[in-house]
């Protein structure tokens, strides 16, 4: 054999090998190689209201503000008495939206993940009525690059299924879904869905988006399409808070998870301002966004506005500024001292906002909500995040499900008040819909309720009797006091008290398999209201209920299946 045969043989034999070895890194890097450019900061122009107000502000309609963190923990915030680390990091700012307005002790978020949760909120409906069940899966090639060649949400999820971590049980990667054609553009919110936005923009409203969306940004998916007169942020699940080299951040990577590895590979740095090229912000992301939001409010002072605030804190890669980091010496634990750090920012900005409405003299008629889109993340590997609940987001126990849920607006809600009884992010539609006069869409289920009636002490009862969730065979139903976990990998239904037992500790199926059947029945009518999903899911990952990510299986451990 001629020696240069040999040497080509030998070179590409080298080079399998090598991409066979690296094939996790390839798989983890592919979608970040394909990333869209990310252009120098530059200034936002916010539209500008008119001058001067044509009617003082007691005689508007009020402002309304909806403040949303992303994965927040029930635990991470001090209003119960909680706080992370122990209560070491308090969170005075977001405490006193509560205290000085309403706190519903059983706000629930309308799903146990991001995407869908937010697509309940913004919808006013269950997101299984109009086909939003699982998390789109981005994936973001060059318009000349074949689809068929890059399918980054295929191979990462297959990627997952195969990674080396601590799960007791395997993730399940669906090749029969891998095969069907790529349609990212197509999972969102559909375009004939009406959002909060479209309908109070629809009531003379000024409509502003700011941080996170993961709607959708195919065609009539994206926020802009969606009611949003005004959008700055970002259509993916997340960002980075600043470069990983800045010297103004402290980074906390949890190597046990995979989602982690390819967010640290892939997710860039940046916002688009209705649909510009993206650009860089010009500090903490979270910082960033509270200063545009407070530049947002003083462009509409004279007239009545929507700011739809989406903080992507305390979400994943755990990065803080340098600065919060600092601050909190008393936490020894790099990882809580990071997550921590997030969370200081996050109620700072809260702060901020607050006084920039008072600033401009718009606080007594602005409702400003503040919730979280879920639970507090297993993955992040922090044990507490949801105590007292057990669970995590992706899961529909407590802890992934039980948010805080705030509602001050003091020309029209009394401090101090509380409210007891199941209500859901879908009915903020609703809520402020009536505050600001619009009409309800009557050519659709809303499933949300107008909560001002309790609020005012003219409704009696509960604003919601029964509740649902569902993540394709997993669903749960909460009727009353009673809860039911329809899981199917383990195939068993799991039924709670919830006035004896709020946290899920004990199931007492066994006891009462008539309230079982009854409950079962209800799930099966609610499918029947229901629609099939508008994408398939590619993965479906085994999560422990009272472990975090990270930590050892335990024997006989409570577990459920999440797809995704």
């Amino acid at each position: 054999m001629k020696r240069w045969i040999k040497i080509t043989l030998g070179t590409v034999a080298v080079l399998a090998a090598g991409l066979y070895l690296s094939k996790d890194y390839i798989l983890l890097h592919l979608p970040g190689w394909l990333a869209p450019h990310v252009y120098p900061n530059h200034p936002v122009t916010w539209q500008q209201g008119p001058a001067t107000s044509a009617l003082p502000v007691a005689q508007r309609p009020p402002n309304i503000v909806l403040i949303v963190g992303d994965d927040l923990g029930y635990n991470d915030i001090s209003f119960n008495g909680g706080g992370v680390a122990g209560g070491l990091l308090k969170t005075p700012n977001i405490d006193a939206i509560g205290h000085d307005g309403v706190s519903f002790t059983d706000g629930y978020a309308g799903n146990a993940t991001c995407a869908p949760s937010r697509a309940a909120l913004m919808t006013g409906r269950y997101p299984t009525r109009f086909g939003y069940e699982y998390t789109p899966a981005e994936a973001h090639p060059p318009k000349w690059f074949p689809s068929s060649l890059v399918r980054a949400d295929v191979r990462f999820a297959r990627n997952i299924a195969n990674f080396p971590t601590v799960w007791e049980h395997k993730t399940i990667f669906d090749e029969d879904a891998a095969r069907l054609p790529a349609t990212t553009a197509d999972k969102g919110v559909p375009a004939n869905e009406v959002t909060i936005a479209g309908l109070l923009r629809g009531n003379g409203y000024h409509t502003v988006h700011l941080g996170k969306w993961h709607l959708g940004d195919g065609r009539g998916m994206r926020p802009e399409q969606h009611g949003f007169d005004e959008s700055l942020g970002f259509m993916i699940g997340g960002q980075m808070y600043l470069p990983e080299n800045s010297p103004d951040v402290v980074n906390s990577k949890q190597d046990f998870d995979p989602i982690d590895r390819f967010l640290w590979a892939n997710l860039p740095f940046s916002v688009q301002y209705n649909g510009s090229p993206n650009f860089a912000p010009d500090r903490y992301m979270t910082d960033y966004l509270t200063t545009q939001a407070i530049s947002a409010i003083h462009a509409n002072r004279n007239r009545p506005f929507f700011l739809y605030l989406a903080y992507n804190a305390p979400h994943t890669p755990l990065q803080a500024s340098k600065a919060d980091y600092d601050a909190l010496p008393q936490i020894k634990d790099h990882r809580t001292r990071v997550y921590a750090a997030m969370i200081r920012a996050l109620d700072r900005g809260v702060r901020q906002v607050m006084a920039s409405l008072k600033a401009e003299g718009l606080d007594q008629n602005t409702m400003v909500i503040f919730t979280s889109d879920n639970g507090g993340a297993h993955y992040i590997g922090l044990p507490d995040i949801n105590k007292p609940y057990r669970g995590w987001k992706a899961t529909f126990f407590e802890g992934g499900v039980k948010v805080p849920l705030f509602m001050r607006w003091p020309a029209q809600i009394k401090a101090g008040m509380t409210i007891a009884g199941p209500v859901s992010h879908f009915d903020i539609f609703a809520t402020a819909g009536r505050a600001a006069g619009a009409t309800l869409p009557r050519d659709r289920a809303i499933d949300g309720v107008d909560l001002m009636p309790w609020v005012e002490g003219h409704a009696t009862g509960t604003p919601h009797q029964t509740l649902f969730w569902r993540d394709g065979a997993y669903r749960v139903v909460r009727d009353g006091d009673w809860k039911l976990q329809a899981l199917d990998l383990p195939h068993v239904s799991l039924l709670y008290d919830m006035k004896a037992d709020p946290a899920e500790y004990r199931d007492v199926a066994r006891l009462h398999p008539d309230i079982v059947t009854r409950l079962t029945g209800l799930l099966a009518q609610h499918d029947r209201q229901s629609v099939k999903p508008a994408w398939p899911s590619l993965i479906r990952s085994p999560i422990a209920i009272d472990r975090p990510l990270g930590t050892k299986p335990r024997p006989g451990e409570t577990y459920i299946y999440w797809a995704n």
